[in-house]
């Protein structure tokens, strides 16, 4: 959303008014205004800088990714930690990457369908989503947690593979140590992802001012083509 604090704090809650205030703060986001006139590549930058911020501190990738959007949907930092915590790999499986998750959790605070009976509308949900992914994955080069962590390469380092693979304790997660950020690609994945996210989430801002802005020409037009009443009658 690129407005005030980038971090959510600990215990903090937001009440209805705070989150429409900030999901109204990334509408002027998508237009241009309110935030001293950034850039798209600004705006992206610094969502790709929150989930990575966020990545350092320890959290997983889907953690990291969700925690850069959470507060504008009105989650706060427990509640959102929660949510995303199981889907880092997902649960250290190594399957679907957890950036990759966090972006499909967002996607479904935009478009999710709430009704079961709503065909079209898990359609739309589904057809996001996998917009996302097809994004993501022609950047990346797959969708899969060990893929990209090369643990299915030929040759790759045994010692290393076998360390970040876990063996049958896979469910322990590795130290974050200096080794830890120079081997994975997991930053770097997670900046994209919110990258990723966020231009979305910027185009769909965009389309639906423009949506409002035809809207009230239309309506503008049809009040002028309307006959005016005659004084006399």
């Amino acid at each position: 959303y690129g407005v005030g604090d980038s971090r959510i704090d600990e215990g903090e809650t937001m009440s209805e008014a705070t989150v429409m205030e900030e999901r109204a703060a990334r509408d002027s986001v998508a237009a241009g205004y309110g935030t001293g006139g950034k850039s798209e590549t600004e705006v992206k930058s610094e969502a790709a800088a929150r989930a990575q911020g966020f990545f350092e501190e320890g959290y997983n990738c889907c953690q990291s990714v969700f925690l850069a959007f959470a507060k504008q949907y009105g989650f706060d930092r427990e509640t959102a930690c929660r949510l995303s915590a199981s889907f880092g790999g997902v649960g250290r499986l190594r399957q679907v990457c957890g950036a990759v998750s966090a972006m499909a959790l967002v996607c479904g605070l935009e478009t999710g369908a709430v009704e079961g009976a709503d065909q079209a509308a898990k359609a739309y949900n589904y057809e996001n989503v996998q917009q996302l992914a097809a994004q993501f994955e022609a950047q990346s080069g797959s969708l899969i947690c060990r893929e990209l962590l090369g643990l299915d390469q030929e040759g790759a380092d045994k010692e290393l593979r076998e360390k970040m693979q876990g063996g049958m304790g896979r469910h322990q997660p590795q130290a974050r140590d200096e080794q830890y950020y120079a081997t994975r690609p997991c930053k770097r994945l997670i900046g994209l992802a919110a990258e990723i996210t966020q231009k979305w989430l910027t185009d769909r801002s965009n389309a639906g001012q423009e949506s409002k802005a035809q809207t009230k020409s239309n309506a503008g037009q049809k009040s002028e083509a309307q006959p005016k009443p005659n004084a006399e009658e």
